[in-house]
């Protein structure tokens, strides 16, 4: 018998070395995250994998899996544990090493096997880990199966039934980069700042991408895990700075930046300009719609109202499908509605057929941006941002708030605007709108300028995005509003960044 796993335990004790922890909290909506030997010790890792092994059983899978870490410290390590865990359950795994998340998805397409489980912490700071999961490609687990996951290993009712195997797939990446530049060059020249942020991407983003005939100005591309600059996230405005100062001084064309499991890929443009992905996300739009007129795209709810409003999208019979924020549930909607892609403003976007195969890849998403502006030659990257409509938008912002709290801190919110909304009350002198509670509560005033507060999927933060199309006035009056109505709760701590 494995042990039930625990709460907390002590480290530097014997308890911690005998007996497994996992903190509940860990198992988010989508994924799993854990600040490593804080929430979860390597047996506790152990028993994820034999929680995952025995929920493949019981959801009838065939018994493979396909595993990658991500560049930090302990990954490999944590790997190995998630490993030992899915072989004592009969899993046979096969392990691709070091990679970014898109090419363990990828390695379930080209292996044929059924199931993932990439181990990173994503973006999160160093200290944390995690495990993105799934067992029918191109998915990844929603709250149903993670909710399921979650009670089989806390319980430690397992089916460890032994006959496991472990496989290692030698030189995979080389797989993936053929996969990626088996294609035609562009057609023009294109000076680009790579950005990895010392994160995994740095391996194999710039090979990519000069193998397609890309200038590439590295860009602390170089394996760190201690991350000596700042956190790979191109949603941080840290390493967005960064990438506009590189932009800037080797004049390039445009500047691609990677987060730290490489399926976010964040844009700035050739004068310095920082374009926050969902706007991104409306070009590409313009782009591919043009080639593929009348498709639908789904959008998170952090994302501009463009995607509604922007006349050449409507010209072009666009429908934009305004969905849940999150990995799993973006690529999940984009699969079952043929979406042609899904947009997240996290960098996340989702190219299903014939751009991509449904789930998320940074470096999918970055030929995408290289293939439109070889599309536009005539064109800057900044010609094509300024000939969007006008809006102002604000960065994701994140205040503290414990994962215990989160979600009710979101309902009681959600249960104010609803009041409000019902009452046809005004909200900065306006009435409501619309008013979106897919996820959170998205609050749009008459004139279009719009607020959302959610809670954070993978994180102890909730999230507010703010955004307007008549003003920078307006957007801080948006995010004085969400923000007081906020602080009417307790326990919210600060912001990450604000505007």
């Amino acid at each position: 018998m494995f042990p039930t796993p625990k709460p907390v335990l002590t480290p530097n004790t014997y308890a911690y070395e005998s007996e497994p922890m996992v903190k509940p909290t860990g198992f988010r909506e989508y994924d799993a995250r854990w600040l490593f030997q804080k929430e979860i010790n390597l047996m506790g890792v152990q028993a994820l994998g034999m929680g995952l092994g025995t929920l493949m059983h019981e959801m009838g899978v065939k018994p493979e899996i396909v595993t990658g870490h991500d560049f930090r410290s302990y990954s490999s390590s944590i790997k190995l544990a998630l490993v030992s865990g899915l072989m004592a359950a009969g899993i046979k795994v096969h392990d691709i090493g070091l990679a970014m998340s898109p090419m363990a998805y990828f390695a379930q397409f080209a292996l044929d096997v059924p199931a993932v489980a990439m181990v990173t912490a994503s973006h999160n700071d160093n200290g944390w880990t995690g495990v993105k999961m799934g067992v029918n490609r191109p998915l990844t687990f929603g709250p149903d199966e993670m909710s399921r996951l979650k009670d089989i290993v806390l319980s430690a009712k397992f089916d460890l039934k032994g006959g496991g195997a472990y496989v290692f797939v030698e030189n995979f990446p080389e797989v993936y980069i053929k996969d990626l530049t088996n294609r035609p060059k562009l057609k023009h020249p294109i000076k680009a700042v790579v950005a990895c942020g010392n994160g995994t991407a740095g391996a194999f983003a710039p090979k990519i991408l000069e193998a397609l005939g890309v200038e590439v100005v590295p860009l602390d591309t170089e394996l760190d895990h201690t991350f000596p600059k700042y956190n790979p996230n191109p949603e941080d405005m840290e390493m967005l700075h960064a990438m506009r100062d590189a932009v800037l001084e080797h004049k390039a064309d445009v500047a691609l930046g990677f987060d730290g499991d490489g399926d976010r890929c964040g844009v700035v443009d050739n004068t310095g300009e920082e374009i926050f992905a969902d706007k991104v996300g409306v070009l590409l739009a313009r782009d591919l719609a043009k080639l593929y007129p009348n498709s639908t795209f789904v959008v998170d709810v952090k994302s501009t109202g463009l995607f509604a409003t922007d006349p050449e999208l409507i010209k072009l019979g666009v429908k934009a499908d305004y969905w849940k924020t999150g990995h799993s549930y973006m690529k999940r909607r984009v699969n079952e509605t043929g979406a042609l892609v899904g947009f997240e403003k996290s960098g996340h976007y989702f190219f299903n057929k014939p751009v991509g195969r449904g789930y998320d890849d940074g470096l999918v998403s970055a030929i995408a941006v290289l293939d439109m502006l070889d599309r536009n030659p005539g064109k800057k990257l900044s010609e094509l941002r300024e000939a969007l409509p006008k809006t102002w938008s604000s960065p994701t912002m994140s205040p503290h708030c414990a994962d215990e709290a989160k979600y009710g801190v979101v309902a009681k919110v959600v249960e104010h605007y609803e009041k409000l909304a019902a009452e046809g009350a005004t909200v900065t002198g306006q009435k409501i709108r619309d008013l979106v509670t897919v996820n959170g509560v998205r609050v749009t005033c008459e004139d279009g300028s719009w607020g959302l507060l959610r809670a954070s999927s993978n994180k102890p933060e909730l999230v507010v995005v703010v955004e307007s199309p008549v003003s920078e006035a307006r957007m801080r009056e948006m995010f004085k509003e969400i923000d007081g109505v906020l602080r009417q709760h307790p326990g919210i701590g600060e912001y990450n960044q604000t505007i």
